[in-house]
This record gives C-alpha cells, structure tokens and sequence, in this order.
C-alpha cells in the first residue's frame, strides 16, 4: 500500500507543486474491471468528477485541483514532472496521485491504453499549458488537501504523507 514519493522542482512553464510529492502506486489494483474497480475506490473515497479516457500527449498541469489517474487498462509511457521531469512506464493496476501544478503528458501508449481519473471533493482541474501567473502559483500552493486517499480512504497513506510535506513547509517557513 506504500505508494513510490517523487517530488519535482518547477520545471520551464511546469510550475509543479512546491512542496507536495507526486504518489506513484504500482499494481494497486488487481480487479478483473479495473476501470470499474478504480471509479468504486475513487468515489468510494469520495473523489469526484470521475471520467474515462487517456492523457493528453502534450505537457498541462492543473492549478485547481489535484488528479488521480488509475490506469485501467494497456501500458504507457508518460512524463511527468514538465519537459526534464521523469518518464515514466505505466501499465494496467498503476495508479499516479498528481498535486495541483504537476505537469504531465502521455509520450506513448498501448492501443487499448484507458486512464480512470478523480478529484477531491470541491476542486476542478483547468488545463493550463502556459507558464504560471503568480495568482495561479498562489492558487496551487492554497489548494486544500484531500481528506482520503483515492485509493484506500481515510486509511490510506495520502494525507499523512501530504499533511508531513505542507508541515515541513510550515516549520521551514517559521
């Protein structure tokens, strides 16, 4: 249930989050439907505005909320992070938690590749492609924190680890 913590510095127009870590789950789900198994745990958490479909293969970020993005079915190669951020391979079970600001863009993909993706309660994702105005890295930083982890719930490992990134923010800043 651990999921991998990979944090980005901004990156060219990729502003990323400045202090919360992407959440990189491998092999999270093993449903037969894992489409129909990541839309029951994602509302099942409580996340909203659950779509289906893929990544888009050119580089955005979103300043108004945060995503999570099961991998449902087929593999992928994505980047994540902006231009000189990580590439990634993904495959079917794989399940990425992306913070407001993180960029991310699908490089290549399986012909029967399909991403499940959520947000928390409240938030909206934008498409921003553009550097990132001040009020929108504003934005990004102030976005709440989800109360669950999209995956496992209020016992899920997202808001301890994401609580400890915003604490060690506060007591840097202090």
């Amino acid at each position: 249930m651990r999921p991998e913590i990979l944090k980005f510095s901004p990156n060219g127009r990729v502003p990323n989050h400045p202090f919360l870590p992407v959440l990189l789950y491998r092999a999270a789900l093993d449903d037969e439907d894992k489409a129909a198994g990541f839309e029951r745990r994602f509302s099942g958490a409580g996340w909203t505005g659950i779509w289906r479909n893929g990544i888009f293969s050119y580089q955005h970020y979103h300043t108004g909320a945060h995503e999570v993005l099961g991998i449902a079915a087929g593999e992928a190669e994505v980047l994540i992070g902006g231009d000189e951020g990580r590439k990634l391979a993904v495959s079917a079970g794989d399940c990425l938690v992306l913070p407001a600001g993180t960029g991310h863009r699908r490089i290549s993909a399986s012909s029967d590749f399909l991403v499940v993706g959520a947000y928390p309660p409240g938030q909206d994702a934008d498409i921003r492609t553009e550097a990132a105005t001040p009020e929108q890295l504003g934005c990004i930083a102030g976005l709440p924190l989800p109360e669950t982890d999209p995956l496992h719930g209020e016992r899920g490992p997202l808001p301890a680890i994401w609580t400890q990134a915003a604490g060690q923010v506060s007591k840097n800043q202090a």
